[in-house]
């Protein structure tokens, strides 16, 4: 589990395709996490995409993704360079700055207007067909990874404003009109929704 607050900006340094592994695509990711005490096997939160670490060095990590989440997440535009929003697994006692975030993502969306609001930047997203129903105004959402507040919601759109500190310290800042984002929603909307589905 994870609570959308980013830890570091990290950077793809390698993307080994199947035609290099024999297997699932491998990324490597430079960081500024203590790698130390990462161990093998651990979950971290890659621009809002639970992976596991399955290599590392002084700093960097490996993860493997499979052709499933290829296909369902932005994973498959990264290339050599591409940032990436980094947060490490929730733990007992932490503080939950964010909201509660899995990591499991739900869509791909995009950015489809960035305006700046005073010190703020207004961005409106996209979401996929299906998704717009659990998104609501108020309530919580991951962008990339980011734990977002919805400011309103217009059919499949809905805005967001980001402080300056979130458009430094994570992609969100830099991303441009067109480009796609991993979506997940708000787990609580989820199950009120399914709930409302079977009553």
């Amino acid at each position: 589990m994870f609570t959308g607050i980013i830890n570091d900006l990290g950077r793809v340094r390698a993307v080994k395709t199947p035609s290099d592994t024999g297997g699932d695509t491998c990324i490597e990711i430079s960081t500024a996490f203590a790698t130390a005490d990462m161990d093998i096997g651990a979950s971290i939160a890659c621009s809002g995409i639970c992976l596991t670490v399955i290599d590392k060095g002084a700093d960097w990590f490996a993860v493997q993704a499979s052709a499933e989440t290829l296909s369902c997440t932005t994973l498959g535009a990264w290339t050599e360079g591409s940032a990436v929003n980094l947060e490490r697994a929730l733990k007992v006692g932490d503080e939950l700055g964010g909201h509660i975030v899995s990591g499991h993502v739900d869509g791909v969306g995009r950015l489809i207007s960035r305006v700046p609001e005073g010190d703020s930047l207004r961005l409106v997203f996209e979401a996929p067909e299906g998704l717009s129903r659990f998104i609501a105004p108020k309530g919580s959402i991951s962008v990339d990874g980011v734990s977002l507040t919805v400011n309103e919601v217009n059919n499949a759109q809905f805005g967001v404003n980001i402080i300056p500190h979130t458009q430094n310290a994570t992609t969100l800042g830099i991303l441009s009109e067109g480009d796609p984002v991993n979506l997940e929603i708000d787990m609580l909307a989820r199950y009120v929704a399914r709930l409302h589905e079977t009553t």
